[in-house]
């Protein structure tokens, strides 16, 4: 057995570490301004510090949002980005003048993820298990091209580095639950992503113990859902749908605006000179110019986190109410809504039957049908969501279905995975 392993879930909100050795896992710890926490925030935040080499200062994780939220218009509050990681249009970010690679990024929140720690992580093991979605986010995901950054962002962290899809590491996890063998089906449910897996797991003793089956994802998960919320909610008061007057004519204003402010990874890049011209060149062609003005605003003012936070705080909500009170202030802008739990299911219609889709190719490239399954492990934060729930309930029978860990099962699975010896085997 390796001398001991590090099991990385990279999410698109959130990211957990965890070490494994001597045939367990152990989720690490990290500081942070209100106490210790499992969970470390997908997150970064850049402002200017002349006492810093370079006159720029970085920070992740809950100290990102915290120095965001205590200046939050001297600084750049970016997250999410790790939707961008197979998309060929994001070739890199600039950020107060200097501009940063997509593995440059990731290296910046390790380094400050790892020095937060408690210097458990300063004499790493040798075998880095890192996972991976099966489907990248994204309209046209370069698979290749996702695998040259995360090499790049990685290559410092671990010496021997292996890639494994996402639900493959809450299988592990969750077969350990187990005391038979059993037939499972594991969903996991990212902010960036959704992934399935099917894998046969043994009688305890037996190695190996899981055998993967089959898998499958789509590029739709807790970000999407977001998106619904805000296009229907926000985006109609910032002008989308509006018109802009070229010469005699009325046309209506680019979506590209809407699609780039509804994104958590691009938000906090569009306040950048050349953006804020073209969009007040274009405030005063609109027939709505406010409506414009209020976005612009919103950018100006680096409101994206609390948008953010309005938005997960109604999604949330709806998880455990039929109804829930959408608020949100700022940059003159001031929305009150009730949202129905029906409503919400209504627009996030065509997203949930393309994660139904995913389900059925990842049963059919496993050759197991519906019958089969004996268990399904859903994890990850928007398996709370109840219309996504329903599409396991509705199809396997509320006894088949198991939970828990939504955060943690991945890292503390990923790790268990770098202690196999035959861990290539679970190589994506």
């Amino acid at each position: 057995m390796p001398r001991g392993s590090i099991g990385l879930d990279f999410g698109t909100t959130n990211s957990v570490v965890a070490l494994g050795r001597d045939g367990a896992s152990e989720l690490l710890e990290f500081d942070g301004p209100d106490g210790r926490a499992q969970i470390f925030r997908s997150a970064l935040c850049f402002w200017h510090d002349e006492a810093v080499r370079g006159g720029l200062a970085t920070e992740a994780g809950p100290w990102a949002i915290a120095e965001y939220l205590e200046y939050p218009t001297d600084s750049r509050f970016l997250q999410s980005f790790k939707t961008v990681a197979a998309s060929r249009s994001f070739d890199q970010a600039t950020i107060f003048g200097k501009r940063f690679r997509f593995e440059d990024l990731g290296r910046l929140f390790l380094d400050r993820m790892a020095g937060r720690a408690g210097g458990r992580l300063d004499d790493r093991p040798p075998r880095l298990v890192v996972g991976r979605p099966v489907e990248y986010a994204g309209s046209r995901p370069d698979e290749a091209l996702a695998r040259e950054r995360y090499d790049a962002m990685f290559a410092d962290f671990g010496a021997e580095i292996h890639y494994v899809f996402e639900p493959l590491g809450a299988a592990y996890s969750y077969a350990a639950r187990l005391e038979e063998p059993a037939t499972i089906l594991v969903a996991d449910f990212g902010g960036g992503t959704s992934d399935f897996s099917v894998v046969r797991v043994g009688a305890p003793g037996e190695r190996p113990r899981c055998v993967p089956l089959g898998h499958a994802g789509v590029g739709i998960a807790g970000d999407k859902l977001d998106y619904r919320l805000l296009d229907q909610l926000v985006l109609p008061l910032l002008g989308k749908g509006s018109a802009y007057r070229s010469f005699d004519k009325l046309l209506e204003v680019p979506r590209s605006w809407f699609h780039d402010f509804a994104d958590w990874s691009r938000l906090a890049l569009m306040r950048n000179p050349r953006t804020l011209k073209e969009l007040e060149q274009l405030q005063r062609a609109a027939v709505d110019a406010e409506a414009i003005g209020r976005m612009i605003a919103v950018i100006e003012g680096e409101l994206g986190y609390p948008l953010y936070e309005a938005i997960g705080r109604t999604k949330r909500a709806l998880s455990s109410a039929d109804t829930a009170q959408f608020q949100f202030e700022g940059a003159g802008l001031r929305i009150e809504a009730e949202v129905s739990r029906a409503a919400f299911e209504t627009w996030i219609a065509d997203d949930v039957a393309q994660m139904e889709a995913a389900v059925d190719r990842a049963l059919d490239a496993s050759g197991v049908d519906t019958v089969a399954i004996d268990r399904v492990f859903l994890t990850g934060g928007t398996s709370l969501v109840p219309r996504i729930r329903r599409i396991f309930t509705e199809r396997f029978g509320e006894d088949r279905i198991e939970s828990g860990g939504e955060l943690t099962s991945i890292a503390h699975g990923l790790a268990l995975i770098g202690l196999d010896d035959n861990v290539a085997a679970w190589a994506a």
